[in-house]
């Protein structure tokens, strides 16, 4: 009986505890306000450890010293969305902004409507499920229905609470982005310097780089926060009637709500919302890149729906491109997977848009040219939120008279072959088709995402393989063993397995992504997935003419002579020769396409269309029998020109081919 008391009262003490320290961290970490030291603080933490490690049987999973799990998660299970996370339509002019309200309003029937702004984040979108008040899984938003779980990763988030207060529901979810301060990512990247280790490009990359970590200890060292940003479901309670009011809900309940978000009653307001924060962007303490705004009444939002994989209801407002000027020190080369030679500048370090810039692109020696960027020149840097920074363009007033102007290498910067520059081609070429820069980055688009989707096998291994001579080209991966794999990168006996596993579950990718996969030179994903559509295998498309190769829609003279010279080279047909001998699938059975009223017609959609997405409206027109792609050529038959059409449209004009209006296209496909 005494010691059943005494455990009782240890009992009552770590429930105080656990309490006490939840109050003080949401005090800290959500209010910014706190009421105890950090001594006072870290003494509560003590007791209750040492509580917990006398009376092992009262551990919780929602305990506070359970948010740094103590063994790394062996991999991350895969969690089903309930609701799918939804990407943005994204707006770049008032004008696009109103074009969207215009839309919205028409849809819905009514002339306007209040709307919540809301700062965009620049970090890892996160859904968080809550239930009985205690939070018990966390998942990315991977493809948007389906995502990583990383629960364990996520607890070691301080703003994120482990449990709530009285008054959540039974089940819920919430979605919120993680992110990381400008100064937590410069101490991050401090740290990483002093340890020799590689630098992050910008805060979102550290985020969500610290955030996937498969030992959560890591994650937990990271300086990481949260601003939940909606409610996603719930069960057991009624949705409060609008967005706002969830928000602020969400925020009673312990959630980080941001305080900069606003209700506005009408589009002019949100515009003017828009606009201020282009100016003040650079105050806060984060990196956004816009602002997005929600139709508040969430049954107009239900109403409204979603179009393809964007809500109708809400939209994004990207921030113009952020500038600055910084000295071109030099012009360095990379060397790709075709053999092209891709200039890079390299530059005196300079901050833009919140990240350090070092690097930036140069494109080709013909735009090096055209804008007259010369080494040693004063030079416009651009960067757009995710877009990788660029050149603009130099200062001229300020040059001193000693910048050199640029020429490519007659001589490939890896092999010291010598260099070659097609007639009609932007790019120079390096000439050794066994050039190590080649088979690396061949090796490296093999095994990628939207290729062969090889798991385990990043830049490190695939280049410990090239040098270890086990791999020579990208066919060979299909003959690895697994007691090779063990003697390079100091591989464990598991990881080598899943290696071996990822490679032989590769082996039934789709046609189209193993043409995609060989990385024949103009041949990106979409004419990978026409030439598998037109030949149904690889070795119809190897034998086929050029006239033949030309007879399928969208493709030109170029990619035609380019698909003929890859299979016309001995070392190329050696590699099919190999993938068909490890097993890969290199054929499929052609999806025979219905005659249609456009059979033979080719469209394509430039612009934003007020009655359907582009995706739709290209859908519809393969169900017609017609193809849809999206670059112009000679061939295309039709352009269909939305608002805010881009450079489609004036190469259409260029080219003489017929375009069409949103009216007239879906005249023409009503009639047909």
């Amino acid at each position: 009986m005494e010691e059943d008391r005494d455990l009782q009262a240890v009992k009552l003490r770590v429930e105080e505890l656990r309490s006490l320290i939840a109050y003080h961290d949401y005090r800290y970490y959500v209010l910014d306000s706190p009421e105890i030291s950090d001594a006072e603080y870290d003494d509560l933490m003590r007791e209750l450890r040492q509580l917990e490690e006398r009376y092992p049987q009262l551990i919780t999973p929602d305990s506070p010293t359970q948010r740094v799990s103590g063994q790394p998660v062996a991999a991350f299970g895969i969690v089903e969305h309930r609701l799918p996370l939804l990407s943005l339509a994204n707006a770049f002019s008032e004008a696009e902004l109103r074009a969207w309200h215009r839309r919205a309003a028409a849809l819905a029937g009514v002339d306007d409507f209040a709307l919540v702004c809301e700062p965009k984040m620049d970090g890892l979108a996160v859904a968080l499920v809550y239930e009985n008040g205690a939070f018990v899984q966390g998942a990315t938003r991977g493809d948007g229905r389906r995502g990583e779980n990383i629960t364990e990763n996520l607890r070691t988030i301080r703003s994120i609470p482990l449990r709530l207060d009285k008054g959540a529901p039974p089940r819920f979810e919430v979605r919120g982005e993680v992110y990381m301060t400008k100064r937590g990512f410069e101490r991050l990247n401090e740290e990483r310097a002093d340890e020799g280790q590689p630098l992050f490009a910008n805060p979102r990359n550290a985020a969500a780089g610290s955030v996937r970590q498969l030992d959560a200890r890591i994650t937990a060292r990271r300086p990481l926060d949260i601003f939940i940003y909606a409610l996603g479901w719930l069960e057991g309670a009624a949705l409060p009637p609008t967005h706002w009011e969830a928000l602020q809900w969400l925020g009673n309940l312990g959630f980080r709500i941001n305080p900069d978000n606003v209700r506005v009653p009408t589009m002019d307001g949100a515009i003017r919302v828009c606009n201020e924060w282009v100016g003040k962007r650079e105050s806060l303490p984060y990196e956004i890149d816009g602002i997005v705004s929600k139709i508040d009444d969430l049954a107009l939002q239900d109403r409204l729906g979603v179009v393809g994989r964007e809500p109708r209801w809400a939209i994004a407002y990207k921030f113009p491109p952020i500038q600055a000027t910084t000295k071109l020190i030099d012009v360095g080369v990379n060397v790709g997977r075709t053999g092209s030679l891709n200039p890079y500048a390299i530059l005196e370090p300079v901050r833009v848009g919140g990240a350090t810039v070092k690097l930036a692109t140069l494109h080709n020696e013909d735009d090096i040219h055209r804008k007259d960027i010369r080494v040693g020149d004063t030079v416009i840097i651009q960067r757009a939120g995710d877009v990788i920074p660029q050149v603009v363009g130099p200062v001229v007033s300020v040059r001193t008279g000693k910048e050199k102007v640029y020429r490519t290498p007659e001589k490939c910067p890896v092999c010291g072959a010598p260099v070659r520059r097609l007639e009609g081609e932007a790019m120079s070429y390096c000439t050794n088709t066994a050039c190590p820069a080649q088979a690396f980055r061949l090796l490296t688009h093999f095994v990628s995402r939207g290729a062969m989707d090889i798991d385990g096998v990043g830049e490190s291994l695939a280049a410990a393989l090239l040098n270890a001579g086990l791999v020579k080209d990208p066919a060979d991966l299909y003959f690895l063993k697994k007691e090779q794999l063990l003697g390079v990168e100091r591989l464990a006996e598991k990881s080598a397995q899943n290696i071996i596993d990822a490679v032989e579950r590769s082996k039934e990718r789709p046609l189209s992504r193993v043409i995609f996969a060989l990385g024949i030179r103009h041949v990106g994903s979409e004419m990978a997935d026409r030439l598998a559509e037109h030949f149904g295998s690889i070795d119809a498309v190897a034998e086929a003419s050029v006239e033949e190769l030309e007879s399928v829609p969208t493709v030109g003279p170029k990619i035609a002579q380019s698909v003929r010279a890859y299979f016309e080279d001995e070392d190329n047909r050696r590699i099919i020769d190999k993938l068909r001998r490890a097993g890969v699938r290199l054929a499929e059975e052609r999806a025979v396409r219905e005659e249609g009223p456009l059979r033979g017609l080719t469209f394509v959609i430039t612009g934003t269309l007020s009655t359907m997405t582009r995706e739709e409206a290209e859908e519809r027109v393969r169900e017609l029998g017609g193809s849809a792609s999206s670059s112009v050529t000679r061939k295309t038959d039709y352009v269909v020109v939305g608002e805010n059409p881009g450079s489609k449209a004036q190469r259409a004009r260029e080219f003489g081919t017929k375009t069409l209006t949103e009216q007239e296209f879906l005249a023409l496909i009503e009639k047909r």
